[in-house]
């Protein structure tokens, strides 16, 4: 991934949302129990239309979304599997949930989303992509959104929320789907975000 060198307001907004102090968190669906990493993400280049696009499992990835969509002034699209999943499909220690049979068999992965394509899609230069990560990586219900878009010409900034588990390399496996776009570093945030703690963190740098 190359990061884009330029800086404006803009550009430390989108950086602060990312590195804005989260709360403690939850579980695998989700989950995530440290706060945001240390090191902040690589601010996407400024300029034009901001989509925070994002699959949450059980709400944890959406309250970041939301804090970073509501600090930007950007526009949400939320990623919807045409079948969701229950409490009982992401128990993830149960061997014959759904979230485990997928991660067991890849050919079960393939989630089939209510939309795929955003209204307005080829309007947006920056999207913030968001997930939870299972397994090591993007939680799959993401896949088809990436797979199914068009990036030409777009700064891509994932971001994740977990238990334990760093982002690793799913920003990187997302951008090798998505075949083009600039794809930025990424920012791993706990799970459980209260919306005041983001906007506190962003407060604090005076810059929202």
């Amino acid at each position: 991934m190359t990061a884009n060198p330029t800086v404006t307001r803009r550009n430390f907004l989108l950086g602060a949302a990312l590195c804005a102090t989260m709360l403690s968190g939850c579980n695998q669906g989700d989950g995530g129990q440290a706060a945001a990493e240390d090191q902040p993400a690589a601010a996407p280049a400024a300029g034009g239309n901001v989509l925070v696009a994002y699959y949450s499992a059980q709400g944890h990835t959406a309250a970041v979304a939301q804090t970073i969509a509501d600090e930007l002034g950007a526009d949400l699209f939320k990623v919807t599997p045409t079948e969701p999943y229950s409490d009982d499909d992401l128990d993830w220690t149960d061997d014959s949930s759904r979230v485990t049979r997928e991660h067991e068999d890849e050919s079960l992965r393939d989630v089939e989303l209510t939309q795929v394509t955003p209204d307005g899609w080829e309007n947006y230069d920056t999207v913030l992509v968001g997930y939870p990560i299972w397994w090591g990586i993007a939680a799959w219900p993401i896949d088809n959104f990436i797979s199914g878009n068009d990036w030409d010409g777009k700064t891509v900034l994932p971001f994740c929320t977990s238990s334990s588990s760093s982002l690793g390399r799913s920003g990187e496996l997302l951008a090798e789907a998505a075949g083009s776009g600039e794809w930025q570093e990424g920012q791993r945030f706990s799970s459980n975000v209260g919306e005041s703690g983001g906007r506190e963190g962003i407060a604090g740098l005076g810059l929202a």
